[in-house]
């Protein structure tokens, strides 16, 4: 049987996952899923494909907000409140796409600039910006949050269990960030999962996820090594680029909760033998 192992969101895009026993979906994936984010002079995003260094940033859901805390100086966290503290709109590009927002404070935009290094700003995606993903499903609600494409990346153990058992040292889930993780079932059984449910919400397997660099930093101290991309490129390559977990697109809200059932409804061909 195939279940629900893991949930994780990631309240500000690049940095780190919260793990959760459930979730409320929305309309644009988990609550609270990649929200805000941090942008450059520019009003480009940042992430850790240039500052390794986000990955040091944790954060937490709290009753005032995110909370959020760099790993090395934990005494200086900051907490993010919900609602945005400065009525200052603006449009910030993530990848192709611009997508209208609104400034977080001033005093976030100081203290993630003194943690990172570099001067950034927070910015929050509000409830009326609808962004459209890269590809539309006919049965899905097709947008998504500033996630670099999709609402959700589904990921089995199976999978990681694969590539770890080649891998001289074992990576963790965290290199992946993905949202739904699921026992059960064989590795990348994900790549063909064109229809499946969670409780009463339906999800869609719209595209398989391209990996970046990001799953080479060590979460824990931004080392960056060669693996597991090295590995990887040797059985998940397919037209120039490497292939791990499936991005969702999904119909429906409420909730799904770790030890969750996961039913197939519809299959399709994998892209990758």
């Amino acid at each position: 049987m195939l279940q629900v192992s893991e949930l994780f969101v990631y309240p500000i895009k690049s940095l780190g996952g919260i793990g959760l026993r459930s979730a409320r979906v929305t309309d644009r994936g988990l609550e609270h899923d990649r929200r805000w984010m941090l942008v450059d002079s520019n009003n480009r995003f940042l992430s850790q494909r240039e500052f390794s260094q986000m990955a040091l940033l944790r954060t937490a859901i709290t009753t005032e907000g995110i909370a959020v805390r760099h790993i090395n100086y934990p005494e200086e966290g900051i907490v993010i409140p919900f609602i945005p503290q400065i009525d200052e709109a603006g449009e910030f590009t993530v990848w192709d796409d611009t997508v209208r927002g609104r400034y977080v404070s001033h005093e976030a935009d100081v203290w993630f600039s003194d943690m990172l290094g570099t001067i950034c700003r927070l910015v929050y995606m509000p409830d009326e910006t609808m962004r459209e993903t890269g590809r539309q499903e006919p049965s899905a609600t097709n947008i998504t949050s500033l996630s670099d494409a999709y609402p959700f990346l589904l990921l089995g153990e199976a999978t990681l269990g694969h590539l770890n058992e080649q891998l001289d040292t074992a990576v963790p889930v965290n290199r992946f960030r993905a949202n739904i993780i699921f026992s059960g079932g064989q590795p990348h059984d994900e790549d063909t999962m064109a229809h499946i449910k969670i409780g009463d919400i339906d999800f869609y397997g719209v595209k398989l996820c391209a990996r970046c660099n990001v799953i080479t930093i060590d979460q824990d101290t931004t080392h960056q090594s060669k693996e597991p991309t090295r590995t990887l490129a040797r059985y998940r390559a397919l037209n120039n680029k490497i292939y791990f977990g499936q991005n969702l697109l999904h119909t429906g809200e409420g909730s799904i909760s770790v030890g969750d059932k996961i039913t197939i409804v519809a299959l399709k061909e994998a892209l990758i033998h």
